[in-house]
């Protein structure tokens, strides 16, 4: 008999709703300049909503500290307070930049799991990752070389090297991993942000996407692996110090940045819940449409224990959320 304590309902769905919220509440300030403001827009949404879910939720991937309110901050507690107990991990908007710039693959983004199982990368916000679709799971590693796993990821599709398709942000530190991904043949995309977004994508048929190289957001990764289990996808990572002073804290507080983080240890369950939606137009997910008193939203929602991936077109009747008063869209 299940405990009453395991999250065995699709809590993804629920997930939805808070995802749902945060993109039309941030969608408003497409192309308008102002990160901030779409940030603090979509986390009022979220944490209004996250409040409704039926659980006893520790953040424990968040934004920002408990001073510099209103970022959902680590440690913070969400949920009704009932049942299951579980970690939770929140971008409210990954892919801030492009957001307020009018960019594409800006997307709300939330997961759950099981207390205790999510890695807490503390304030070492920075790993190196790889990640990949169902076909190449288990044919990477971080520890050897670009072309060594371009290579293996080639023979695990079925192509070869040329034919694949890496995706990677548009960073100086990237600067010799493009250059060897430019010299064994492979194409690149390169990203300003969402690094969320371009993890998804290597699990995504029709996304043309192969394989996520590069250093990104350690929060980003822990929320990319919820998504990964239940797409059949994997990432690997490393910490990466971005100085010695980094390093030597990181090490003092026990943390190992020669370790490879695999899919358990950024999430060691499989009854993890992940819901994304699309803020600005995608690869695979529409961004917010605004129709007067109407909005739509396309969301992504996944849930690991049973592999279910759903997309979820929905339309939203603003004059009525807005009677309701809790969020402002």
């Amino acid at each position: 008999m299940a405990n009453k304590n395991e999250p065995t309902r699709n809590l993804a769905l629920e997930l939805a709703r808070v995802t749902e919220a945060a993109a039309m509440a941030a969608g408003r300030f497409m192309g308008r300049g102002d990160k901030e403001a779409a940030d603090q827009a979509a986390v009022n949404a979220m944490r209004t909503v996250l409040q409704t879910v039926d659980m006893n939720g520790i953040i424990v991937i968040g934004e920002g500290e408990k001073d510099n309110a209103p970022m959902l901050f680590n440690g913070e507690t969400v949920g009704s307070g009932s049942a299951p107990d579980v970690d939770v991990a929140v971008d409210p908007i990954d892919g801030t930049r492009p957001l307020a710039f009018g960019r594409s693959n800006s997307l709300a983004t939330v997961a759950i799991a099981p207390r205790g199982t999510m890695f807490d990368p503390g304030p070492f916000v920075y790993m190196n990752k790889i990640a990949v679709g169902p076909e190449a799971k288990g044919k990477i590693n971080i520890e050897i070389s670009i072309t060594e796993n371009l290579k293996a990821i080639a023979k695990a599709k079925n192509k070869d090297v040329e034919d694949l398709t890496t995706i990677i942000l548009d960073r100086d530190r990237h600067k010799e991993m493009i250059a060897e991904i430019r010299k064994a043949g492979a194409r690149i995309r390169q990203i300003p942000d969402g690094d969320v977004g371009a993890a998804l994508m290597t699990a995504w048929p029709d996304s043309g996407v192969d394989v996520l190289f590069g250093v990104g957001g350690t929060p980003e990764g822990v929320l990319a692996a919820c998504a990964l289990r239940a797409m059949g996808g994997e990432i690997q990572g490393k910490l990466y110090a971005r100085d010695d002073d980094e390093l030597r804290r990181g090490n003092e507080a026990g943390y190992d940045f020669e370790k490879i983080l695999t899919m358990d240890d950024l999430v060691s369950s499989e009854d993890v819940f992940f819901a994304a939606t699309g803020i600005t137009d995608g690869e695979f997910l529409k961004g917010v449409r605004y129709f007067g008193d109407r909005a739509s939203t396309d969301s992504l929602v996944v849930r690991g224990l049973t592999g279910t991936v759903r997309q979820i077109s929905a339309t939203h009747r603003i004059d009525k959320l807005d009677q309701l008063g809790a969020v402002k869209y």
